[in-house]
């Protein structure tokens, strides 16, 4: 049988809130709501995982319970969406506890987007993957909204996390890598640049270099993945160029360097730097001279 829903007294809606200033005690209200009735947030792009913090959370809500009450609103279908809160949701779970407090509030698709994205992309430790569906949903809510100029509207979408504009299109690009390239981007095994110069590629050519960098264990620099994007867009980019352009070892430039410990043990102690080098290079000039 389900449990009644039980309204909660409080005395500082932003003290303990710590959503935005405008919460009106005369409508809003904190209620207990059964897990049960708790659904994830459609597309959540913020992975909920059983770590260490997660084990901390739950422990502290098993001690002090939900300080921060979550943030809901109803589903036509029944139950509640979670808009803020998934954490805490999880943590209760773990905790052993039947029922949650939210603060529960009709908001638009849009309006839930983007408080959603907002109340989680300050955190530590946010996945690239994570950062980029997470501003590129946030980005068609504000479109939806009225917001005009992409390039604006993008400078908007990064400002809570002090991502410009630019980066902020450069992070949504991610979304159209394959996820075993973007799963590759969150574990470093691929940087952010390279990544985003291999968005661009198709996902017949994207996963060609899947396969490569699985086979032949490479990494891809930010060379390597421009030449992919520039053959791809020529329309020369094949399964064998992708092997080649992947398996191009370093240019040799020439340069040699000798180590500092293993040169001083032929001078002796008070030679300055350039009596060491005008010894070596009249060493070197004895030595072509003679070849």
């Amino acid at each position: 049988m389900r449990k009644p829903q039980k309204e909660i007294q409080l005395t500082s809606y932003n003290e303990l809130l710590g959503i935005d200033d405008s919460v009106n005690p005369g409508t809003d209200r904190i209620v207990e709501i059964p897990i049960s009735d708790l659904h994830p947030f459609k597309g959540h792009p913020f992975k909920v995982l059983d770590d260490e913090k997660m084990t901390e959370t739950a422990e502290s809500i098993r001690n002090y319970g939900v300080l921060n009450p979550g943030l809901v609103r109803p589903r036509a279908e029944g139950g509640y969406e979670v808009v803020a809160g998934h954490r805490r949701k999880r943590g209760c779970e773990l905790a052993g506890k039947d029922t949650m407090p939210v603060l529960i509030r009709n908001y638009s698709d849009d309006e839930a987007v983007i408080i959603m994205v907002d109340s989680n992309i300050q955190r530590e430790n946010i996945l690239p993957s994570e950062k980029a569906f997470a501003y590129k949903m946030k980005l068609e809510a504000m479109k939806h909204q009225g917001a005009k100029g992409t390039g604006d509207t993008a400078d908007l979408v990064g400002k809570e996390a002090g991502d410009s504009g630019r980066k902020v299109q450069r992070y949504i690009r991610l979304t159209e890598l394959l996820p075993e390239l973007l799963d590759m981007v969150d574990n470093g095994k691929i940087k952010f640049i390279p990544a985003v110069s291999l968005s661009y590629l198709s996902k017949e050519e994207q996963a060609w270099v899947q396969a490569c960098i699985k086979e032949k264990s490479v990494s891809v620099s930010g060379v390597m993945a421009d030449a992919l994007k520039k053959h791809s867009e020529d329309g020369k980019l094949t399964e064998l160029a992708v092997q080649l352009i992947l398996s191009e070892e370093k240019k040799d430039t020439g340069k040699v360097t000798l180590p500092g410990n293993k040169i001083s043990r032929y001078f002796p102690k008070e030679y300055s730097r350039q009596q060491i080098e005008q010894v070596i290079f009249e060493l070197l000039d004895n030595w072509k001279n003679s070849h």
